[in-house]
């Protein structure tokens, strides 16, 4: 059930003592600026460019769990540009020192080293919660994904439930326990700490409950200890969007009204540069003209203009056995195509390890799908006078970049980033060098060395 009330269900706090605060780039996709407009004189000559858009652009796309990335490889390596995996914190998290947690990050790098080996970027998820999973720290099914010394404390207690929504197994962590409501705020700042710079992550999904997904189906919610209270819910909210420079999602479940809602009502919250991610995109009845719609309802819940201030991704719905399987159809699946529920809810990549299984999951579909997502950026116009180029860039796409890209001309970049610059919206850049045919690019700190951003010429 989604959020109906009107009241807000609680009052703000913020992160006791700024913990772990600190100053970063934001992950705010700011609206393009309005500004005097950059005009030509008699002396700025036309520059034929030869650019185009032959392949799936950095960040955006179907995306392969690095399994199954590895396995399509040799087929498909280059018509992806993203892999997904869960980590682990139990993993990542040896101990703690003082008021400093302990890592040894080598999972983590190992799984980012096989992705970027093979041209993509990853999108991670670092879920407490997993049902019937026995790849966890402690062996034992369905255990948390709690850092040990957590488990170890007085006090600390889980909750168990044997078989919940038929998932299997599974534990869930005490969330009456205050280190843990510390560690997980403490986590991202380290994780942003070391990796925001790091081009090989692009996205961060996070939430709590069934695999950070943001419910506990088959089990009751009981706030403050098998999942965590609103008032810390919002907390993290706020905690999140200070201390985190990499774009980072919540699932569209954090919506419903069992769990949290708060956006409706709360326009602090609301302002929040973080974007969403829907685990059964295309389901029958996703959208309101299908049927139930309560998918498409739970899209809502933080405004229709989310995308704007951050990215949207999920998951191909396993509702069914076909669904992955058959999504790609280019005649579509339940009366919905791929590039309509794209360009609807403005998707800049989509998980569907499953795909592979069906008739559609071509390279030339995956790609000609992988393209349908996120921006396309086109050159309207570039003039230059000999010391000043001006170049007009559109979006043609379906959703802005995410991160700061730039248009540059013989490597001087321009002073303002491609980030913001919506569907449909076009913007004049000055770079002081002079354009010729071929040497207008477009750059970024944060993509790989083996990936290119690339633009048509019109």
């Amino acid at each position: 059930m989604l959020c109906a009330s009107l009241t807000a269900c609680g009052t703000n706090i913020l992160p006791g003592e700024d913990e772990g605060k600190q100053d970063t780039d934001s992950t705010i996709v700011a609206p393009v600026e309005e500004e005097d407009p950059i005009v030509d004189d008699e002396s700025y000559k036309p520059v034929a460019l030869k650019s185009g858009v032959t392949h799936v652009q950095p960040m955006t796309g179907m995306v392969l769990w690095n399994e199954m990335a590895n396995g399509k490889q040799s087929t498909h390596g280059k018509c992806i540009q993203l892999e997904f995996s869960y980590v682990e914190p139990c993993k990542l998290v040896t101990g703690k020192s003082g008021n400093s947690l302990q890592y040894d990050w080598s999972y983590l790098d190992k799984k980012l080293e096989g992705a970027s080996g093979r041209g993509h970027q990853m999108v991670v998820r670092f879920p407490l919660c997993y049902p019937s999973n026995r790849d966890n720290c402690i062996g034992t099914k369905g255990a948390t994904y709690v850092p040990d010394y957590i488990k170890a404390l007085s006090g600390y207690e889980e909750t168990y439930s044997s078989n919940p929504g038929g998932d299997g197994p599974t534990y869930y962590p005490d969330w009456s326990n205050e280190e843990l409501q510390w560690f997980v705020r403490q986590f991202y700042v380290d994780l942003n700490a070391r990796y925001k710079d790091d081009p090989r992550i692009a996205f961060v999904e996070v939430g709590f409950g069934h695999w950070g997904e943001y419910h506990t189906y088959g089990t009751t919610v009981k706030f403050g200890k098998n999942f965590p209270t609103r008032d810390y819910q919002r907390e993290f909210f706020k905690h999140l969007s200070h201390v985190m420079s990499i774009p980072w999602l919540v699932s569209i479940d954090a919506g419903d009204d069992i769990y949290f809602c708060e956006m409706a009502t709360d326009s602090e919250l609301k302002q929040l540069a973080f974007g969403l991610f829907d685990d059964s995109f295309m389901h029958k009845e996703h959208d309101f003209s299908q049927g139930d719609g309560w998918n498409e309802q739970c899209w809502e819940w933080s405004g229709k203009d989310r995308w704007k201030l951050g990215v949207c991704g999920g998951e191909i719905s396993y509702y069914t056995s076909n669904d992955q399987k058959s999504f790609l159809n280019p005649a579509g699946m339940y009366g919905v195509t791929w590039e309509q529920a794209a360009a609807k809810y403005h998707m800049s990549f989509i998980i569907c390890n499953d795909a592979p299984g069906g008739n559609y999951f071509t390279p030339e579909r995956v790609a000609e799908a992988g393209m349908a997502s996120g921006y396309h950026f086109s050159v309207l116009s570039c003039t230059t006078n000999g010391e000043e180029t001006h170049i007009t860039v559109s979006n043609t796409g379906v959703a802005p970049i995410y991160r700061d890209a730039y248009i540059s001309v013989a490597g001087k970049r321009a002073a303002k980033s491609l980030r913001g610059l919506l569907p449909g919206e076009k913007k004049t850049y000055s770079i002081s060098a002079k354009a010729t045919t071929d040497n207008v690019r477009i750059e970024s700190d944060f993509i790989l060395p083996s990936q290119q951003i690339e633009f048509e010429a019109k």
